[in-house]
């Protein structure tokens, strides 16, 4: 059994499954006023330090726990911080690792992502990368039923992403994008940056660049898919390191937004009016 064993823990988030477990607890919050729209087909979370990000990614998953009896499977994309590749990366493993146990890989989602051109298996890719690890835990305890085809995608182009998510779309399985926004700008700077951005990702507009956010092509995959199957992005929660952990000097964006099948009013601005303000 080839497990890939966890690289963060202790770093990104606690290593300590009990703290780990009520850490994960907390962040698992409902945002107000969405649950009338359903459980979500597809996140975009962020994957920063669990102090940065853990919040605003517990809004996302929040919303997911109702679908814990249904979904199976769930597919990770996200880039790739340490080793650089042109195409997709699955992991050289069976079980990917965290303190809270193992979680299986999805073995026939693995052999149909194989078949796509741009896919490759590769240990090295990642031995080290957190944008993937760091959504692990959040999963276990939403989703503790479903395996994970965990995705590493940087510079290869998000139709060939979107390629991978067609062939493998289906009613039990669920799509996490893994991105933070803008990084290192002052704090009044990246809520300009951000706000932009996350209305460009409102808009399902498939042009981000790495500038915006470092999962872009993730972000641009899902867009392509979202408009495919008609799904409605709203932001659940936008802020940034300055708000939580850091301080305003040089800061990193954090969204989390949520892919529905259903939409909101169309004068609606997807959310981001109320999260702004």
């Amino acid at each position: 059994m080839r497990v890939r064993s966890a690289a963060v823990a202790g770093m990104f988030y606690p290593g300590s499954a009990g703290e780990l477990a009520t850490m994960i607890s907390g962040f698992l919050v409902p945002p107000a006023g969405w649950a009338s729209l359903g459980a979500p087909r597809a996140l975009i979370v962020p994957h920063a330090g669990y102090i940065y990000s853990g919040a605003t990614a517990g809004l996302g998953y929040a919303l997911v726990q109702p679908l814990a009896d249904q979904v199976k499977h769930v597919i990770i994309v996200g880039p790739a911080h340490r080793v650089a590749i042109r195409g997709i990366a699955l992991p050289d493993a069976d079980t990917l690792e965290t303190p809270l146990g193992v979680v299986p890989l999805w073995a026939d989602g693995v052999r149909t992502a194989l078949a796509q051109p741009d896919v490759v298996v590769s240990g090295a890719v990642h031995a080290q990368e957190h944008s993937l690890e760091v959504q692990l835990p959040f999963l276990q305890t939403v989703l503790p039923a479903a395996d994970v085809l965990p995705l590493a995608a940087s510079w290869v182009d998000p139709a060939a992403v979107a390629a991978v998510l067609e062939a493998l779309w289906a009613p039990d399985t669920f799509v996490v994008i893994s991105s933070d926004l803008s990084h290192y700008h002052s704090y009044a700077q990246a809520r300009r940056i951000d706000e932009a951005t996350v209305r460009q990702i409102l808009r399902q507009d498939p042009t981000l660049d790495y500038d915006q956010a470092c999962g872009a092509t993730g972000v641009n995959a899902m867009a392509l898919v979202a408009r495919a199957h008609g799904l409605h992005p709203h932001l659940l929660g936008l802020c940034n390191s300055g708000d939580t952990a850091g301080d305003k000097s040089r800061v990193v964006g954090y969204a989390a937004v949520a892919f529905h099948e259903c939409g909101l009013h169309p004068d609606h601005d997807g959310g981001l009016g109320e999260v702004m303000t």
